[in-house]
């Protein structure tokens, strides 16, 4: 007899062994597919810091942290049938890294009372506490990432972009599409104009939109890509000869994979990020000892310490520092997902805190609360040196236009609170 889909991923949930431990993270990870190569480095990044927290600590809080993984190739109706086939084994809290998927089981936890958590992707106004009571998105989301690339493009022209062009280059999906609003509202402000270029998904044909880039000659290229459309779009720019310093990623767009098949033509492309570079932080000298010495990493540590694997362990930080602080209000080590909600909405990531934890400067400080879900939403932006074949930090931390986008979160959760009838809560 032939498995349907669910019965598989219970099949291989329960071949990973029994549920033994009280603090379950399912990792809704995709390692096949179009978006493979970066979803596997995430994938990795963030069951190594679960691993590394169960070798050296012994948990969180004396419990073990189980993460069973199923594979939902960046497809939305696999990524459901993935949460509906491990809701049930005790989980606290999902991270599907699509926002696709982010869209389908909102309404889900909210029946459910499961956690979700969405860095830096998924409905940016599910910052709004009062209305997305079980979804977190800090530190920051597609729209602070589009201000903060516009506040350093102000910064690179002496405070004024009156009369400049923007191009921005984006994912056909509910993903790309999600820097439209901000950005044209930006440019009113600001004086520019936006010139909107659509690509259709996986992204390997991208002639035409790069002509138009060729024929206008927009002043700065704004990209909110994923997967292959990255390293396509790059080296389209190097072939029309687009000046690459002029060029800025969504953090998305960030990674080594999206630059190294253009080799020396991707030198000085930008993008922006919310998590450190490279590997000079002391919790990769405990990753080393802890899991990647003994032979524990995920995959074999192939991609430890890139953009990508980075951001999915900073992902893991983040939620096991909300465990630990739900732990400790709630006086129990065996937490529900409603005290792991309250853990959120008190989180506090100060400096201190991160550079016990080994990574100091790694990530801005995140302070979350029964309204605020997004955090500071501040990003930086990083640089490519082709030469020497790494990201380098170009910028601090900047804070976005709050003044901008905190109207158009009351505006956009206002809706969906209306259209699906919830009540926004009184914090």
């Amino acid at each position: 007899m032939k498995l349907t889909f669910p019965a598989l991923v219970a099949a291989a949930v329960m071949a990973a062994g029994p549920v033994l431990a009280d603090l379950v993270v399912p990792n809704l990870s995709y390692r096949t597919g179009p978006y493979g190569a970066n979803g596997t480095q995430y994938a990795d990044g963030f069951n190594d810091y679960f691993t590394l927290l169960n070798e050296r600590d012994g948990g969180i809080g004396g419990q073990i942290v189980q993460v069973p993984e199923c594979e939902t190739a960046y497809n939305t109706e696999k990524g459901v049938e993935c949460y509906e086939a491990t809701k049930d084994t005790g989980a606290l809290i999902y991270n599907p890294l699509s926002t696709g998927i982010t869209y389908q089981l909102i309404p889900k936890v909210a029946v459910d009372k499961k956690v979700l958590y969405t860095p830096g992707y998924g409905r940016t106004s599910a910052k709004n506490g009062r209305v997305f009571e079980w979804v977190f998105n800090a530190p920051a989301n597609y729209w602070d990432g589009a201000s903060v690339a516009v506040k350093y493009l102000l910064d690179q022209n002496e405070g004024s972009l009156e009369g400049k062009t923007i191009a921005l280059v984006y994912h056909n999906s509910a993903y790309g599409k999600e820097p439209i609003r901000t950005l044209q509202e930006l440019g009113e402000k600001h004086g520019f104009s936006l010139t909107e270029l659509p690509v259709e998904a996986p992204g390997q044909e991208q002639k035409s939109q790069w002509l138009q880039i060729r024929r206008e000659q927009p002043d700065y290229v704004i990209m909110y890509g994923w997967g292959v459309m990255n390293q396509v779009a790059i080296q389209e720019a190097a072939n029309i000869r687009f000046p690459m310093e002029n060029f800025i990623g969504i953090w998305w767009a960030g990674s080594e994979i999206d630059v190294q098949p253009a080799g020396a033509a991707a030198d000085g492309y930008k993008s922006l990020t919310f998590n450190g570079v490279g590997m000079d932080y002391p919790l990769y000298d405990d990753l080393q000892t802890h899991v990647i010495d003994p032979g524990k990493a995920s995959q074999g540590g192939q991609h430890v310490g890139s953009a990508v694997y980075s951001r999915g362990m900073y992902a893991a930080v983040v939620i096991a520092e909300a465990i630990r602080t739900a732990q400790e209000m709630a006086g129990t080590a065996e937490i529900t997902p409603e005290q792991l909600r309250d853990g959120f909405e008190n989180l506090s990531i100060t400096p201190e805190r991160l550079e016990e934890i080994g990574l100091p400067d790694f990530g801005p400080e995140i302070a979350m609360s029964c309204e605020n879900h997004g955090g500071s939403g501040m990003a930086r932006l990083q640089q490519w040196d082709a030469t020497a074949g790494q990201w380098n930090l170009i910028t601090e931390f900047t804070e976005p236009d709050q003044e901008v986008l905190g109207a158009l979160i009351e505006e956009d959760s206002a809706a969906y609170a209306a259209e699906a009838g919830i009540t926004p809560r009184d914090c």
